[in-house]
């Protein structure tokens, strides 16, 4: 006992200082200095936007949840990333953006949807607010917004789910209606799926794809599935029932030809249809994509696809997941540094496999993947994102070195154009967003991995969250198991790690 008294002093005076400020916090930021501390001192300043390294601690203290667990590498990637996407907040004249270059300033859509998934969890969402709205501004940027298949539609109702903001939402519709019928006007075929060259699904050089040819892809069909749902779904909370039919067809015809013309029965893999009406006959990561919409229906044997996840002749790899099988013929026959996909491991399509991979853990009856391939891939994800020895973020790495290819170049650095803390948020810890005041947490950590973690300030549906894991409940002395707290009040607590729920107050 007389060693426990000075760390209860302790957390019982960080809880007095948080409800001072009007906040309650469990974590100090002491984790969350450092780090920055230490990333601030990794090279020069290459580009200064809208936060420059020396206020960036300042920044990110008022606007990201803070994290800890027990493995280190883990920790300071969580923020190393957060670190980084402060980087390409811009303010404009016509309000923020975010870049996903550092050197090109203006805007690119194609990572527009990881990018709302990743920011919609700072604290002050006028950034974001800013950024959609500068897409909608006027018919170049509407038209840029179509130069990369895009799933904003999706991105902006899943934002809507941990912020609350139907305001916001709602006063979107009619924008992203017509957003939506200009897609359909420049890309739907008369059977009813859409085309796209896979450079414009910022898939460049694969080897299912072309620049030229008009191939009926899973990216872009997938994309647009989940749009036409948001978009129901926001026309419902507008009150227009005759909208939100009319794209509740849209989406059910969609998944129905997806279903039929791109599944490869003999492949069990969902593949890429060209123009002459064959299948690529190439197993690609694209064929996952399916699933971060929850598109295929359960118990009808597409999980099958999800066996080549850890198949070493499938995508699985030292460093990461395959953009293609490795055993295809043209693995990685494309050539070097022109942002090939055709084996290549690009953090862009690991973060849509991971989404996926958790819908299907958690909403599929299935028993071809586990927790432990979720949190597998995620691990050789977070071992992958350094570069001599320090944390980096790039374009796309060498699947069996980890080398990132144009790594020194300053194009290639910090690039914004797929997520990290939004992985870490809804998948390892499991905070599952919702549009009701039921909270659902489903943590994807395999049992007996972490004793601990805590996953603290949180915004979400105008609360504050903190989500504890405590095995034994030594660490942050509030009992054992996984316990939930809204603005500082238990509101689920549960033995196991487990899927548990409560009722935001």
């Amino acid at each position: 006992m007389k060693f426990l008294l000075p760390i209860q002093l302790a957390f019982a005076l960080v809880f007095s200082i948080a409800k001072a400020a009007g906040t309650f916090q469990v974590l100090d930021t002491a984790a969350l200095a450092s780090d920055t501390a230490h990333f601030n001192g990794m090279e020069a300043e290459n580009v200064t936007n809208w936060i420059s390294n020396a206020q960036s601690l300042d920044w990110l203290k008022k606007e990201i949840p803070l994290f800890e667990c027990p493995d280190r590498e883990v920790e300071e990637m969580y923020y190393f990333r957060w670190w980084s996407f402060r980087k390409h907040l811009e303010q404009t004249t016509n309000g923020f953006v975010f870049s996903e270059f550092l050197t090109r300033p203006l805007p690119v859509s194609s990572a527009l949807g990881h990018q709302l998934a990743e920011g919609r969890w700072l604290h002050d969402q006028n950034y974001f607010d800013d950024y959609v709205r500068y897409w909608f501004r006027d018919q170049t940027t509407r038209q840029q917004l179509h130069k990369y298949s895009s799933w904003l539609d999706f991105a902006l109702y899943q934002r809507y789910l941990v912020t609350g903001d139907k305001k916001f939402l709602v006063a979107m519709l009619d924008d992203l209606t017509r957003d939506y019928l200009q897609w359909e006007a420049e890309h739907l075929t008369t059977n009813g799926l859409f085309w796209q060259y896979d450079v414009r699904d910022a898939m460049e050089e694969s080897i299912s794809g072309s620049r030229t040819n008009k191939n009926l892809r899973p990216t872009i069909n997938s994309y647009m599935f989940g749009n036409a749902l948001a978009i129901a779904k926001i026309a419902r909370l507008a009150g227009n029932k005759k909208l939100a039919a009319e794209f509740d067809g849209k989406a059910a015809q969609l998944k129905k030809l997806v279903l039929e013309t791109l599944w490869n029965k003999d492949a069990d893999f969902f593949e890429v249809r060209r123009a002459d009406g064959k299948f690529s006959n190439a197993r690609e990561e694209i064929g996952f994509i399916l699933w971060l919409f929850e598109l295929p229906d359960d118990d009808q044997g597409f999980d099958a696809a999800w066996s080549q996840l850890a198949d070493p002749q499938g995508f699985r790899a030292a460093f990461g997941i395959t953009t293609a099988e490795r055993r295809h013929p043209q693995f990685r026959t494309h050539g070097y540094g022109h942002c090939e996909w055709d084996g290549a491991v690009w953090p862009f399509a690991t973060s849509q496999t991971l989404d996926a991979l958790a819908n299907v853990l958690r909403d599929y009856r299935t028993t071809v993947v586990t927790k432990a391939d979720y949190f597998d891939t995620f691990l050789t994800y977070v071992h992958s994102q350094h570069a001599d020895g320090r944390p980096y973020i790039g374009e796309y790495l060498d699947e069996t070195t980890g080398q990132w290819f144009d790594g020194k170049a300053d194009r290639s650095r910090f690039y914004n154009h797929s997520t990290f803390a939004d992985l870490v948020i809804t998948g390892v810890v499991g905070l599952v967003p919702r549009a009701d005041d039921k909270i659902e947490i489903y943590p994807l950590l395999p049992g007996e991995t972490w004793n601990w973690f805590c996953l603290d300030a949180v915004r979400y549906h105008g609360h504050n969250l903190t989500i504890i894991w405590d095995q034994d409940g030594t660490r942050y002395h509030r009992g054992n198991g996984l316990i939930v707290l809204a603005d500082g009040k238990e509101i689920a607590h549960g033995e196991k790690l487990a899927k548990l729920t409560g009722k935001l107050p």
